[in-house]
Formats: C-alpha cells, sequence, structure tokens
C-alpha cells in the first residue's frame, strides 16, 4: 500500500511519457474547476467532457510510462503519490483558472499546439504513443474548434469580452515557448510552433485580438520547477488518495 511519494526511474523515456501525461492530467484538472461555475449548463457539461478527454490521455500515457519504467507503479501511483517537484507538466496548465476568456484562451492555445503534434505522433517511431494519438487527436481536434469559437465570440463580442480576452491571450502568452522545446527525434515529433502561430494568427485576427510580441518565455516546468500553483492545485487533487491510500469504490 502506497502512503508516501513514489520515487520513478526517469529515464529520457520515462520524463517525456510523464511531462505530457502531467499537461493532460493538470489542464483536465484545472477545467473541472468549472463544475457549478460555468456561465451556462451547456457549457459546463462541455467543459467537463474537455477534462474527461484529457484524463482519459493522461492515463493512457501513464500506462505507457510505467511500462517503461518497469518498477511496478500505477497510473494512480503517477498522478496521486508524486510530489510537485516530481511534475513535468508545462508552467501554462498549472495556472490558475482565471475567468473564462483566460480559460478559453489557454484551452485554444494549448489544444493548437496538441493536436498536429499528436497527428504527427501517429506516423512516430513509438508504437504505444501512436496508438493513443490515433484517439487523442480526434478529440484535441474538437477542443481546437471549441475553444476557438468562443475566443472569436469573446474578442469579438462586447468591449468588456474584447478586453478580458485580450487580457488573457496577453498573460498567457510569456508561457507558450515550452510547448515547443526540443524532443528527441527518437521519442517522438517535436511540435511545429511555426504551424502553430499560422492557426493561432487566422483565429486571432477574427477574434480582432492582437497577438503579442514574441519575448522572454517562462520555462522551468520539464524540469520540475514550477509556479506556487501547482502545489496548490495537488494539495486538493491528490488529498483524498493520500488520506485514504488503497481506496477502491
Amino acid at each position: 500500500m502506497t502512503t508516501t511519494s513514489i520515487a520513478v526511474r526517469e529515464t529520457p523515456l520515462v520524463l517525456f511519457l510523464l511531462g505530457r501525461a502531467d499537461d493532460a492530467l493538470v489542464l483536465g484538472h484545472r477545467l473541472s474547476e468549472w463544475t457549478g461555475h460555468a456561465p451556462m449548463l451547456e457549457e459546463e457539461l462541455a467543459l467537463a467532457n474537455l477534462g474527461l478527454d484529457l484524463i482519459g490521455q493522461a492515463r493512457g500515457l501513464y500506462a505507457l510510462a510505467a511500462e517503461a519504467e518497469g518498477a511496478g507503479h500505477s497510473e494512480d501511483d503517477f498522478a496521486y503519490f508524486r510530489d510537485e517537484r516530481a511534475f513535468r507538466n508545462v508552467l501554462l496548465v498549472e495556472l490558475p483558472r482565471g475567468d473564462f476568456a483566460l480559460t478559453m484562451a489557454r484551452q485554444f492555445l494549448y489544444a493548437a499546439a496538441i493536436d498536429p503534434w499528436w497527428r504527427a505522433c501517429m506516423a512516430g517511431p513509438h508504437a504505444g504513443l501512436a496508438e493513443i494519438a490515433a484517439k487523442a487527436e480526434k478529440e484535441t481536434a474538437y477542443h481546437v474548434r471549441h475553444s476557438a469559437e468562443w475566443l472569436i465570440r469573446l474578442g469579438d463580442g462586447t468591449a468588456e469580452s474584447h478586453a478580458r480576452a485580450q487580457a488573457a491571450i496577453d498573460l498567457l502568452w510569456p508561457y507558450t515557448g515550452e510547448l515547443f522545446d526540443p524532443v528527441d527525434p527518437a521519442l517522438a515529433p517535436t511540435p511545429d510552433r511555426a504551424a502553430w502561430l499560422s492557426a493561432v494568427d487566422a483565429v486571432l485576427a477574427r477574434a480582432t485580438l492582437t497577438r503579442p510580441a514574441d519575448g522572454w518565455m517562462q520555462r522551468g516546468g520539464r524540469g520540475g520547477r514550477h509556479t506556487e500553483h501547482l502545489g496548490h492545485l495537488l494539495a486538493e487533487m491528490q488529498s483524498v488518495a493520500r488520506a485514504h491510500p488503497g481506496a477502491v469504490w
């Protein structure tokens, strides 16, 4: 029975898989925070489903990481029994939920990067990752459409919604660089920033929003150096599993 944080055998493949799984799990948790708070019932259900898609992707990636590590750890061990510094997600996904505009802007920026990456992984060198990618790409393609439609609606809406959408893009932009850090080609493709910028520019133009100038980018998440926000998120997300280790429904 696991009662304390686990130690992970951090091979390059394990670290790579954990990073992408942590991205999906943490962002899925942030989306779950809209339960009971979304602006309308239909959107509450949509956000919950987006979060479930991401958590499903995380489970598949954690299972691959467990197989690659070979230490007998489970998906739950990786999700609930690692400390903050052992998480490898990008900083973008751990930022607080914010308002609805920030949630949709972040979802779009993330999904627009990860969707073509999943498609590239379908033809990549890792068979297990390619299998997960075949399902995940269908989900993230919808995430791109859904969040883009909302970002356009908010940006090209009222003065208030436009200001909030622009503020969200401005705040999030310095955190996007980490999405495109190089990946060992023996593991998977590196996400294509040029293609992402083209997709982002097309949506921002329709939303009457301005893309921020590139500058210094926030980094650290892939190396386990996080903002103060991740610790609070993990304390909430892991509390039941750590209070009742080994419990089952």
